[in-house]
C-alpha cells in the first residue's frame, strides 16, 4: 500500500490510481485519489510515520475524480492546496468543466460524487515553485493539468500526462484527454525544460525508479 521510493517519498498504492507523499522541507501529499480512498490515505501515512494533520500542503496534478476526489474527505487535513491556474477554479467548485468537449462532459459527470474541498487552494502558474518542487504546465489531458518537479529530490511527479507500460511511459490515451496534440506538445516541453530526474511518479502504472527523464526524453 506504501513504499518508499526514496529517502523521504513515498509511493501510495491506490489500486488503479497512485497518490504520493513526500517529507522534504514540508510534509507534502501529491494527488487524493477517489472519495473513498481516504482512509487508505491516511492509513499509507501513518504507516510512513506520520499523521494527516502533519500533511502542510497538497500538490494536485489536476482535476479528475481519481486525483481530487478524496481530498475532502482527509480528515484532520490542514493544509494549502496547489493546482494548475486553468484547474483551480474547478477544484473549489467556483467553475463547472464544459460540457461540450468529451473530456469536460466526463469531468462534469464524475463531479457529482465528489464535494469542492474546504481548504485554501492557491492557482499555480508555469515556472512558479513550491518548497523545492518547480511547476510545469502541461496541458493536455486537462487544459489546467501541471507536473512537479524537484531537481532537488530527483524526482518528477508527471500526473497523467503519461502512464508507465512495461517499464516504459506512454502518453495520455485520446480517450481519457482534453487535447491530444498538446499532450505530445507537453510532452516535449517537460522533456526539454524539465532538470534531470531519476524517479518518475505517475498517476497510473509503477513509478520509475532510476532513469526517468531519460524515458520521458524517449518518448518525447
Amino acid at each position: 500500500m506504501v513504499r518508499e521510493l526514496a529517502d523521504g517519498v513515498w509511493h501510495i498504492d491506490l489500486s488503479g490510481t497512485n497518490a504520493y507523499l513526500v517529507a522534504d522541507d514540508a510534509l507534502t501529499l501529491v494527488d487524493t485519489g477517489m472519495p473513498w480512498h481516504a482512509d487508505t490515505i491516511a492509513t499509507a501515512v501513518a504507516d510512513a510515520g506520520y499523521a494527516v494533520s502533519d500533511i502542510d500542503r497538497v500538490l494536485l496534478t489536476h482535476y479528475d475524480l481519481d486525483h481530487v476526489g478524496g481530498l475532502p474527505r482527509l480528515k484532520g487535513l490542514d493544509a494549502t492546496v496547489y493546482a494548475g491556474e486553468r484547474d483551480a477554479d474547478l477544484v473549489t467548485g467556483r467553475e463547472k468543466p464544459s460540457v461540450f468537449d468529451q473530456k469536460g462532459a466526463f469531468q462534469r459527470l464524475t463531479g457529482l460524487l465528489t464535494a469542492p474541498p474546504s481548504a485554501r487552494v492557491e492557482p499555480v502558474r508555469d515556472g512558479d515553485t513550491v518548497g523545492s518542487f518547480t511547476a510545469y504546465h502541461t496541458p493536455g489531458h486537462t487544459p489546467g493539468h501541471v507536473a512537479y518537479v524537484s531537481e532537488q529530490l530527483g524526482v518528477a511527479f508527471l500526473g497523467d500526462l503519461v502512464r508507465e507500460s512495461g517499464g516504459d511511459l506512454e502518453p495520455s490515451p485520446w480517450y481519457l484527454s482534453h487535447d491530444t496534440d498538446d499532450v505530445r506538445a507537453s510532452i516535449r516541453d517537460l522533456a526539454d525544460r524539465a532538470p534531470d530526474f531519476d524517479i518518475a511518479c505517475i498517476g497510473h502504472g509503477t513509478p520509475l525508479l532510476e532513469g526517468g527523464r531519460d524515458a520521458l526524453r524517449r518518448l518525447a
